[in-house]
């Protein structure tokens, strides 16, 4: 059988609920991050981030947590034919904590949980067959119903010559030897653990644990020991982790020290966070051997990819792509607090997004000011049509990939509310209509703090009247306040979209915008999207896009703004527009929604031909768009 799979993990999936405030005690804090979480769903995520094709057998509940970690996984680019759904048993939670740089405080909440009904049942043979590598931890050794799911699952991988490999992942809350209380520990002794984990060891190809785990594994508090008893039951490749030491791999016989082991260059970090370092440590790991490297070269991946998780919040939300762990081992550490490299975290950022944005179809009636001014308009019957024109966008969308809106909070809340989930890509307006310095919607709030409420899908758009010829006093203004902005969002996690129209403050020439975008890059602003208006010339569109690329080779891309335009008058800026890989697409309201919602608000036309009216406009600037693309494309 081809082997579609790098590698297949067994275990624990979990929803990770982590103290957003650190320096203070689990019992004092306010709120909580959220994210995926249990080491075999973090080392396949940290896997699918360095390139590697990974899946993940395991159970969650069929509840909205055990929904998140399903999609979540998807979002990593990991295979998911393995998660089970169990009708009866919730998901299990993790309460977890950065008390100081030696405290790590967390709460495993597993009573029962799904994934520790995983059953021989869930093993499926042909999904272990694809895989080069299986990769059990060791929780699920602990119960006599899990171990013998992973039983099976190794005897199958063996059948299939796959690759396996332990990690010893010892919690001993878990295994029965330590209290709810106890979630931090990492070593207490126990024959009867060591037995377990001693009767499976001859069947792993590579095992990985700290000092402490292999102490469980080998039944002494002695290193050298343990690994010598280790070694007794296996002739697995030994991997030892020894904190700020680094680790060690032993293939054969133990050395008296190890200090005379295979070993990798570690990295000088702060210490900020070890929970789910180990996981990101095993997927580094993973991609040295899987890619034949010699075990220093893999000790090196794995011990950057560790460094990564000990210096960010989170576990694998913390690991690096594989871009960023090139770039990171090229260029080597500026500062040992890896997640205040600005540089580095840019690179994190953008190399670690998910969804396909590589078409954009967007219909804009983020408007406020255009509606409110509108003979009939109300503030309702402002938020029921933008509820029409979300209808009108889904039924252009029709569950097809690449089409989105742009919606406002502040006239459009039921109609942006209504929108998550539902598969369109959604920017949401911060700027006061018409504003010049720009000024922002007063629900943020001065320090942006609304953005907290927001929902996670929801990219942060900002228009901002800009010109080369702005005075120094303006354009400061104006771009403190877009950086205030910029960095709320990348704080709370939410993508951000900056549109300048430089045409309503003074002409403009072929070098105008790409002189607004790299004056917004030296004061470290690096939008995800940018959203510019038409511009008539190849040479204006190839200025601007390199001043772009310059600075940033991730930006997920443009949109092209309307303008009120006449479909013709788009059609024939989408035609020059469209021969630029870098336009992703548009996002144009007026043109589409503006002679619909004057007759609506005056009471001359019906919901339902409203929106078949802005459903046919969207669908045939759709049909323009993809026209004018597919030529550019030669198609």
């Amino acid at each position: 059988m081809n082997k579609n799979l790098d590698v297949i993990t067994i275990g624990r999936s979990s929803v990770d609920l982590y103290g957003a405030q650190v320096g203070g005690r689990l019992e004092d804090m306010g709120s909580f991050n959220k994210y995926i979480g249990g080491s075999p769903t973090n080392i396949a995520c940290g896997a699918a981030r360095l390139g590697l094709k990974s899946a993940v057998i395991t159970r969650v509940g069929d509840e909205h947590m055990g929904r998140f970690i399903r999609e979540q996984l998807e979002r990593e680019g990991v295979n998911c034919q393995g998660v089970k759904t169990d009708p009866e048993r919730l998901t299990a939670l993790v309460i977890l904590g950065i008390r100081d740089e030696d405290q790590f405080p967390l709460i495993f909440y597993r009573e029962n949980c799904a994934d520790m009904a995983l059953c021989e049942d869930d093993i499926d043979e042909e999904l272990i067959a694809q895989a080069r590598a299986f990769v059990v931890t060791g929780t699920h050794l602990s119960n006599v119903r899990t171990e013998a799911a992973v039983m099976k699952a190794l005897k199958l991988a063996r059948k299939h010559s796959v690759k396996t490999a332990l990690d010893i992942d010892y919690r001993p809350n878990l295994w029965g030897v330590a209290g709810h209380g106890d979630g931090e520990s990492r070593f207490v002794e126990s024959r009867a653990v060591t037995e377990e984990l001693q009767s499976t060891l001859h069947l792993f190809d590579l095992i990985v644990g700290t000092e402490e785990e292999f102490h469980i594994a080998g039944g002494s508090t002695n290193t050298v020991d343990a690994l010598r008893a280790v070694r007794t039951s296996t002739d697995a490749t030994l991997i030892c982790k020894r904190g700020a030491m680094g680790a060690v791999a032993i293939e054969d016989w133990i050395p008296n020290s190890l200090d005379d082991a295979q070993k990798g260059p570690g990295f000088p970090i702060e210490v900020f966070n070890v929970l789910g370092a180990g996981d990101g440590f095993f997927a580094g790991l993973l991609k040295g051997w899987l890619d034949g490297e010699a075990w220093p070269k893999a000790l090196e991946y794995a011990n950057a990819c560790g460094a990564f998780a000990v210096s960010r919040h989170g576990c694998t939300p913390a690991y690096p792509s594989l871009e960023e762990l090139e770039f990171f081992l090229a260029r080597g550490v500026k500062r040992p607090d890896l997640r205040n490299d600005r540089e580095l975290e840019q690179i994190h950022w953008s190399t670690n997004r998910s969804g396909d944005w590589s078409s954009m179809h967007v219909f804009a009636f983020d408007h406020r000011m255009q509606l409110e001014e509108m003979p009939g308009y109300t503030l309702e019957r402002g938020g029921a049509f933008k509820l029409l024109c979300l209808q009108a966008a889904q039924c252009v969308q029709n569950g097809r990939p690449g089409y989105g809106i742009l919606c406002d909070n502040r006239i459009g809340r039921r109609a942006l509310h209504a929108a998550a989930g539902t598969g369109l890509w959604v920017g949401r307006p911060c700027e006061w209509p018409g504003s010049r310095p720009l000024k922002l919607e007063p629900e943020l709030g001065l320090d942006c703090g609304g953005l907290d409420e927001w929902a996670r899908d929801n990219v942060v758009k900002v228009l901002c009247f800009c010109h080369p010829s702005d005075s120094a006093e303006q354009r400061a203004a104006q771009e403190e306040t877009v950086k205030r902005l910029f960095e709320a969002s990348r704080r709370n996690g939410l993508e951000f979209l900056l549109e300048i129209i430089p045409s309503k403050v003074s002409a403009v020439n072929d070098e105008t915008n790409a002189t607004l975008i790299q004056q917004f890059y030296d004061i470290g602003v690096y939008p995800d999207w940018w959203k510019l208006e038409p511009m008539r010339t190849s040479e204006a569109w190839t200025n601007a896009i390199r001043a772009i690329e310059r600075n940033d080779g991730n930006t997920r891309g443009i949109v092209v703004l309307g303008l009120d335009a006449p479909e013709a008058e788009l059609a024939a800026s989408f035609q020059v527009a469209a021969s630029f890989d870098l336009v992703k697409g548009f996002a144009v309201g007026r043109t589409i929604f503006g002679d619909v919602a004057r007759a609506w608000m005056k009471g001359d036309l019906s919901d339902q031909v409203a929106v078949a009216d802005m459903a046919a406009r969207f669908e045939r600037l759709c049909g323009i768009w993809d026209r004018a693309r597919g030529a550019a494309k030669g198609n």
